[in-house]
């Protein structure tokens, strides 16, 4: 396989970890950090894509996540297992700086300017989208946007009713890179690991992006 028709099983192991947290599965959760962890995700990885996903899931969600992956690292410490730690983020801006990265990084993920009746509706979340989402999260530079997007179908998939929201995703993910091919992967990723229903998910929202036998 090329490399736009794969992922690499680091990668692989990321949508799993977003599932299992999205609809607090523990178990799962469980064991979809030991295999990421051992396929090679740092520990600054898996927290990054933790913090990242209560934006998605909700605070309560990530909360529990955070505190199952410190179980995770001290049993594995008590087995011997020397996780890398990976590296803390860089500086992000404030201010007015802080919402033009927001609206920059919004508008190259979308491939376009957002706007809508919805923003014009409600322009509180318009502002927290670009100075938060895009801005204080994507804006931090410890895990690639490529990551972060396999983090957010994971999630995202395992979760009903925000099948616009996966839509959108599936199509950022290609914007920053992932070719349809490789979020088939993905699907094939999470059904493996028994989320049947998210990897129906995914692959829905694949072929109403590129076609049944898109690979884009």
């Amino acid at each position: 396989m090329s490399t736009s028709q794969t992922l690499t099983q680091q990668q692989q192991s990321i949508a799993p970890i977003a599932a299992a947290m999205a609809i607090g599965d523990m178990t799962r959760l469980d064991a979809a950090l030991n295999e990421g962890l051992d396929a090679g995700l740092t520990v600054s990885d898996v927290k990054e894509i933790l913090v990242q996903l209560y934006a998605y899931a909700g605070f309560p969600r990530s909360l529990n996540a955070l505190s199952e992956l410190m179980k995770v690292l001290d049993a594995r410490k008590r087995r011997g297992v020397q996780d890398v730690a990976g590296r803390d983020p860089g500086p992000v801006p404030s201010g007015k700086e802080l919402l033009a990265l927001g609206t920059a990084n919004q508008t190259k993920l979308s491939g376009a300017p957002v706007r809508g009746p919805l923003f014009e509706f409600a322009p509180a979340i318009d502002e927290y989208l670009k100075t938060h989402l895009f801005g204080d999260i994507f804006g931090r530079d410890n895990l690639d946007w490529q990551s972060r997007e396999l983090a957010t179908v994971g999630a995202l998939a395992a979760l009903t009713g925000v099948e616009s929201q996966l839509q959108a995703h599936v199509r950022i993910s290609m914007n920053v890179g992932l070719s349809a091919a490789q979020l088939r992967v993905l699907s094939e990723a999470l059904a493996r690991r028994g989320f049947d229903e998210a990897a129906s998910r995914v692959r829905a929202a694949i072929d109403r992006q590129s076609g049944p036998a898109g690979s884009r």
